[in-house]
């Protein structure tokens, strides 16, 4: 069974339909599909139906923008992104969902604070960008770049991402301060009745190169708060990260997953199936799960 549980739809910053999203899945030999928008349930029933009249199975699910906030040892505090994905929460919790619409809000401060920087080098209008935010869109950077592309700037998004945010961080980069904290999302996923697994951990430049010490204790907060398991076989989680993670998913019997990370075949150059879950790992995070049900 090929089991696939973070691909991503026009409702946040893919950049097909939903119903394209499960037509390429059943393409690509997809069994089972989660549907993890950004910060939106919105392409929910549309997956439910799209899956349906494919023949495969869907899961529910949603990627949670945080903010983690670390102390060190010696005292400095470090904040950083974390993208948290919440398979089954129940998609009429309150909390939930008021914790969602100020995500949302603070994305689109965010993302035109993103578009000043930018425009002061570039030709770009933000009329361009709201080409790329159908009605219903969560707010992202990918909007941005392909308004870029649009405007023939760059080839193609990943180009934009390379040049205009490395790693992340530089002059173009405007972190997101309206999220929730990374251990209290943990904790509100499971009030919600969803099973918390953290998407892409150590990925991107943000982890410590081989050899040096791994962030032990942030991870065992964030266990201790109800994490479930790791996003492990992803394109952008190197070697020795998904080595060291292996271990302490085994050390305290967590949850690890594979998974695509779609946005598309003209998005990233993820593609669907590339990575994928177990049976057994999906049943636990169905048997741990009490907001809602898969469809399978």
């Amino acid at each position: 069974m090929k089991i696939d549980l973070h691909a991503h739809s026009n409702c946040s910053d893919g950049k097909e339909s939903v119903e394209e999203v499960f037509r390429q899945a059943k393409l690509a030999g997809v069994d089972v599909l989660a549907l993890t928008d950004h910060d939106t349930t919105h392409g929910w029933p549309l997956a439910a139906a799209a899956a349906k009249a494919e023949g495969i199975g869907f899961v529910p699910g949603i990627e949670i923008t945080t903010r983690a906030h670390v102390t060190s040892p010696d005292g400095k505090l470090t904040k950083f992104g974390v993208h948290m994905l919440a398979y089954l929460p129940d998609p009429n919790h309150e909390e939930l969902q008021t914790v969602l619409r100020d995500s949302v809000a603070s994305r689109e401060i965010r993302l035109r604070a993103i578009f000043e920087k930018i425009r002061a080098d570039y030709d770009l209008d933000w009329s361009d960008v709201e080409m790329f935010l159908p009605d219903g869109a969560t707010f992202g950077r990918p909007a941005v770049a392909d308004a870029m592309v649009h405007r023939g700037h760059f080839d193609n998004r990943d180009a934009v991402f390379e040049e205009l945010w490395p790693d992340g961080v530089d002059r173009y980069y405007v972190p997101n301060r309206g999220v929730p904290d990374t251990v209290e999302s943990i904790r509100l996923i499971r009030r919600a009745g969803g099973v918390p697994i953290i998407a892409h951990p150590l990925s991107r430049g943000k982890g410590p190169e081989e050899g040096e010490p791994m962030p032990r204790e942030h991870f065992e907060e964030m266990i201790a708060a109800g994490l479930g398991g790791f996003e492990i076989d992803h394109r952008e989680v190197p070697p020795h990260a998904q080595k060291w993670l292996r271990e302490l998913a085994a050390e305290f019997d967590l949850i690890v997953t594979g998974s695509s990370d779609y946005h598309g075949l003209t998005g990233k150059e993820n593609r669907l199936g590339e990575n994928t879950t177990s049976k057994e790992m999906l049943d636990r995070i169905i048997a741990q799960a009490t907001g809602t049900s898969p469809q399978l």
